[in-house]
C-alpha cells in the first residue's frame, strides 16, 4: 500500500507540474518594474543566456509555457540578418508591477500566428511596406521619382481595423484608397516627413534625401519584422552625407523603432528633425520637449475617420517647431551619426484608441515603458 500511495503521489506531481518535471529546462522570470500595464509586449532574451542554461536546446522543437497558467506563449527566434540566432522574442502580458515565470521545455510548439510582415513591392513603384496586427506603413522607392505628380518623401500610414496581415491583399487589389472592411490609405505625405521620418536640418532648412535605393530584410515575423533601407549620398549645406535606416515593428505595438545611421567623411554630430505632417484644419497636439514626445491627432477626414500620429525620441529634443505643414522635433545625432526613436500611428475606426486624450496617453505610457524596461532573469 505504501508503494502504491507513493506512486500515486508521483503521478499527481507530474500532472500538477508538467513543466517542472521535464529535464533540460530553462526558466525565465519576467518582471514589470513600473505601475503601467504591459499588454502584448514583445520582450527580447539574449540567446546566449538561454544556451548557458539549456545548451542542448533544439531550436526546431521547444515550447515556452507560463508556469502558472500552463499556457503556451508565442515566440520567435531573432537573427537580425545573421546566420546564428541572436535573441529569443516572447510576447507576454504583464500586470502593473507584475511578474511571471515561463519555462522552456522540449516538444513541438503550437502554431504561431504571424502578426508582423514586410516586403519590397516592385509592382508599386518600389514601395517598401510593413505592418503588424495594429497598423501598416510604407516608404517610397526610386521608381516613384519618375512620377512627379505622385512624388513624396516621408513615411506613409495605412490604417487598419483588423488584426490580419493585409498588405498583400491591398496591393493585389490595386485599390487601397477605398475601405473594403479592413481599412485603407487616406494619409497624405507629400513634401513632408509624413508619419515620423527623419532628415538633416541645417540653417532652418530640411535637407530631404531622394527615396531609398536598397533594402534588406533582417527578420520577418511572426512577432518582429525588421529591415534596412539605404539612401544614396546627398548634399547637406556643402557636406556629403548618407543615411541607413534600420526599422522594426513588433506585434501589438502602434509604433515602429527607427535607428537612423548618418555617415559622412568623418564622425560628426548632425542636426536633424523628426517630422509629422500637419493639416490645414485644426488638430490636437502633444508637444513635450523635455520628454521627447511629439504627437498629433489629425482633423477628421470625412467618412474615413481620424488618424493619430506620434513619435517618442530618445535623444535630447532641443525644440519642437510647428509650421504650416509639419511638426518638427529638433535633435542631433550622437557622435557616431546615429539617432534612435519610435514613431507610428493609430486609427479611431479600429475602435481601440478613439480620442486625442487616449492617443496622447498611449504615447506617454509608451515612453514610460521604454524608460523602465522589463527585467529578465534566466534561471
Amino acid at each position: 500500500m505504501n508503494k502504491l500511495f507513493a506512486l500515486l503521489l508521483f503521478f499527481c506531481f507530474l500532472f500538477d507540474n508538467p513543466v517542472s518535471a521535464q529535464p533540460n529546462i530553462a526558466v525565465i522570470t519576467i518582471s514589470n518594474p513600473i505601475p503601467v500595464e504591459r499588454k502584448g509586449e514583445v520582450i527580447s532574451v539574449a540567446w546566449n543566456d538561454i544556451l548557458l542554461k539549456y545548451p542542448k536546446i533544439d531550436t526546431a522543437s521547444f515550447k515556452i509555457v507560463n508556469l502558472v497558467t500552463k499556457k503556451e506563449l508565442p515566440y520567435q527566434l531573432e537573427f537580425i540578418g545573421k546566420k546564428m540566432v541572436q535573441n529569443l522574442l516572447i510576447q507576454i502580458d504583464l500586470a502593473i508591477n507584475g511578474k511571471i515565470r515561463v519555462a522552456i521545455r522540449k516538444g513541438k510548439p503550437a502554431a504561431i500566428v504571424y502578426k508582423t510582415f514586410g516586403r519590397f513591392v516592385p509592382e508599386r513603384k518600389d514601395d517598401f511596406a510593413w505592418e503588424n496586427d495594429k497598423i501598416a506603413f510604407r516608404m517610397y522607392g526610386k521608381a516613384l521619382e519618375q512620377s512627379p505628380s505622385e512624388m513624396a518623401y516621408g513615411m506613409d500610414v495605412w490604417v487598419k481595423r483588423t488584426d490580419r496581415l493585409i498588405l498583400n491583399e491591398r496591393y493585389k487589389r490595386g485599390d487601397y484608397h477605398k475601405d473594403f472592411g479592413d481599412g485603407l490609405d487616406f494619409y497624405t505625405v507629400g513634401s513632408t516627413l509624413g508619419a515620423g521620418d527623419i532628415a538633416p536640418y541645417v540653417k532652418d532648412s530640411i535637407y530631404y534625401p531622394k527615396n531609398y535605393r536598397r533594402w534588406r530584410v533582417l527578420d520577418n515575423g511572426p512577432l518582429r519584422t525588421s529591415f534596412i533601407l539605404d539612401y544614396d549620398e546627398w548634399d547637406i549645406n556643402g557636406s556629403k552625407v548618407k543615411v541607413s535606416k534600420k526599422i522594426s515593428i513588433d506585434a501589438g505595438s502602434q509604433l515602429c523603432r527607427v535607428e537612423a545611421q548618418f555617415s559622412g567623411v568623418q564622425k560628426f554630430s548632425l542636426p536633424v528633425v523628426i517630422g509629422i505632417a500637419k493639416r490645414k484644419e485644426p488638430g490636437a497636439m502633444l508637444l513635450n520637449e523635455a520628454e521627447g514626445l511629439m504627437a498629433y491627432w489629425e482633423p477628421r477626414h470625412g467618412e474615413d475617420g481620424t488618424t493619430g500620429v506620434g513619435s517618442v525620441i530618445l535623444s535630447p529634443v532641443t525644440e519642437i517647431i510647428v509650421t504650416g505643414k509639419q511638426l518638427l522635433a529638433r535633435t542631433v545625432t550622437s557622435a557616431d551619426g546615429s539617432v534612435i526613436y519610435y514613431t507610428g500611428a493609430v486609427w479611431d475606426k479600429a475602435n481601440e484608441i478613439t480620442t486625442s486624450i487616449a492617443w496622447f496617453d498611449y504615447i506617454q505610457r509608451f515612453k514610460a515603458r521604454l524608460s523602465s524596461p522589463i527585467k529578465i532573469q534566466t534561471e
